[in-house]
């Protein structure tokens, strides 16, 4: 990955966190929605967007079909914000790896410890 497509990558994901917490004025993004990262193609003509959403199957659907559906708005946002000819065509996956991270976490939580005797 080249230097440019790493601070565009970081730069995505800042913007369109940005405007999604403060410009998309839909009640279903009252859930916690996070983008986690982006992935520029090496043309810049893609990019494919990670978002984590904590709650049920359905919600998680419900989001990244609402955020895709979203994409001309978002890319009308990032055009003064980007320093390109063209915004990238945007696309948007799942990330669950916080939600692992969590299971994992609870699980070590589970686990007796060499200080403590088990329950």
């Amino acid at each position: 990955m080249t230097r440019r497509t790493e601070r565009l990558n970081n730069l995505l994901r800042e913007e369109i966190s940005w405007i999604v917490a403060r410009d998309m004025r839909d009640p279903r993004l009252s859930l916690l929605v996070t983008i986690t990262r982006a992935e520029v193609t090496s043309d810049l003509r893609q990019a494919a967007i990670h978002v984590s959403v904590m709650g049920t199957a359905e919600e998680k659907r419900v989001i990244l079909g609402l955020l895709q559906a979203a994409t001309g708005f978002l890319q009308r946002e990032l055009k003064p914000k980007l320093e390109l000819r063209y915004v990238p065509a945007l696309s948007f996956k799942l990330d669950e790896s916080i939600e692992k991270g969590l299971q994992v976490q609870q699980l070590m939580d589970t686990l007796p410890s060499p200080e403590r005797p088990a329950p």
